[in-house]
């Protein structure tokens, strides 16, 4: 019932706050105090119900004609700063559970692993709650004649506006209550089976470091920006192809009725293929793991391209996909913490500051998902694609491919060639721990020194 055109205006609207809110959220985090439950774990909690609330009104249709343009942009921006507030202290907690690399890089590798079930958990509860109301295609206007096209049309949409959009509606909502049953489950979980850790060295009376200090601090850190910009270009890449995946199998190769469960199997070769990831980078390190999982998926990205439309073919580069799509996900938050634990050695005086590193790498993931929404949007828009068309021109195709083949390949060869200058390695990561291990018993000793001195004060 809305205009394209104001769906376009929320969706960019409300990724372009989206952005905006991480850096906020990271700065309010940055700024609060231990409480009993830690300084995370409060956010969490009390963004949770409000999300879920605000979640459930994005699928809701007001009964009010001119206001629905606002009624979704609204809650769309609400929800999106909620999840933030969620998902900003979610990522950072990473570093508060434990101050080893080990058990901090096997935390990330759980994290991810269940973060990807539940993405085809939700994608699979999402797609049969509201596959049954699914709207069928619309043939060109070629099909039904130049001269009673537009009526052919009209009378095709009146009868289905008439027969299924309160199925539609009814299946949204039933979608959004149980998506939203799962959040509050998940946030319970959380809070009742981790305890944050603080450090020794937070507990001192060190001065204080403002925000913005400490910011231009952390896009200072050279191991940090060259961290960001890699996964910016392999991230596009993944992104450009997952975006128009399901528009490539349903137009270009032609399995309309299998490219739901070609996304699954993509997402379940990611999930089953996380562990063995943690495991290759624990042997033979994240810079090798970087190289070996995220190139993977390039031969089979050319072979789906050059070849003719093949289901078995396709299944193939379906799992291949979902094997590199594992690294991609798991590598970054496994070596955000490095890139802190080097801060920390270079900054000692400086503390608070993990929420800002986590909530701006967030921010950048959020806008390269900007930025591939607009390359796909626009490239089809210009090689003429037709909505719910059951078929598609020729140039449409065409740009498929590209997007799913040829400019992911580019970015993630880019992504690569950034990697060289990242400068932390296995032998640099061992020498940060021997490091920070020093400085903690140092800054223990200086703690149970001045708690002696009391003593004898008293």
């Amino acid at each position: 019932q809305l205009d394209p055109f104001y769906a376009s205006i929320i969706l960019f609207v409300g990724r372009a706050w989206d952005a905006i809110t991480d850096p906020m959220v990271g700065f309010f985090i940055s700024k609060s105090s231990w409480t009993c439950f830690g300084r995370l774990m409060p956010w969490i909690i009390f963004s949770t119900p409000f999300a879920v609330i605000s979640y459930i009104l994005i699928w809701f249709v007001p009964d009010i004609s001119r206001g629905q343009v606002m009624w979704y942009l609204v809650f769309y921006c609400v929800f999106q700063t909620l999840v933030t507030c969620f998902h900003v202290p979610y990522s950072a907690l990473t570093m508060f559970i434990s101050r080893e690399q080990s058990e901090r890089d096997s935390a990330t590798a759980y994290r991810m692993t269940v973060e990807v079930l539940g993405t085809v958990l939700g994608t699979a509860i999402q797609g049969q709650i509201v596959g049954k109301a699914d709207t069928p295609c619309i043939e060109s206007p070629l099909f039904f004649g130049m001269t009673n096209s537009s009526v052919a049309l009209e009378e095709l949409n009146m009868t289905h506006d008439t027969g299924s959009l309160t199925d539609t509606r009814n299946a949204y909502m039933i979608a959004a209550g149980v998506i939203g049953g799962l959040y509050i489950l998940c946030a319970l979980i959380l809070w009742a089976g981790v305890r944050e850790k603080r450090e020794s060295s937070e507990l001192q009376s060190d001065e204080p470091v403002s925000f913005f200090q400490g910011l231009r601090l952390v896009m200072n850190h050279g191991a940090y920006i060259k961290l960001i910009a890699g996964f910016l270009f392999t991230s596009l890449g993944f992104m450009l192809l997952e975006g128009n995946f399901a528009l490539f199998c349903t137009y270009t190769l032609g399995f309309r009725n299998e490219f739901q469960n070609i996304l699954l199997a993509i997402m379940l070769s990611a999930t089953l293929t996380i562990p063995f990831w943690q495991w290759f980078l624990t042997r033979f390190g994240k810079k090798t793991a970087v190289y070996v999982g995220i190139s993977s998926a390039i031969p089979f990205l050319i072979l789906v391209a050059v070849l003719d439309s093949n289901l078995i073919v396709t299944y193939i580069v379906a799992v291949a996909a979902g094997i590199s799509v594992a690294a991609a996900f798991l590598l970054p938050w496994s070596m955000l913490p490095d890139v802190v634990d080097d801060f920390k050695l270079q900054h000692p005086g400086s503390h608070g500051h993990e929420a800002i590193f986590f909530s701006f790498y967030v921010f950048f993931t959020k806008f390269t998902s900007g930025v591939s929404l607009g390359i796909s949007t626009l490239s089809l828009d210009f090689a003429g694609y037709q909505t719910r068309g059951c078929s598609q021109p020729s140039e449409v195709n065409f740009t498929l491919k590209m997007l799913v083949s040829a400019a992911p390949v580019v970015l993630i060869l880019l992504g690569l060639l950034l990697f060289k200058l990242y400068p932390i390695d296995e032998e640099k990561r061992r020498k940060n721990k021997k490091a920070l291990q020093d400085l903690r018993g140092e800054s223990n000793s200086s703690s149970e020194s001045d708690n002696t001195e009391l003593a004898s004060i008293v």
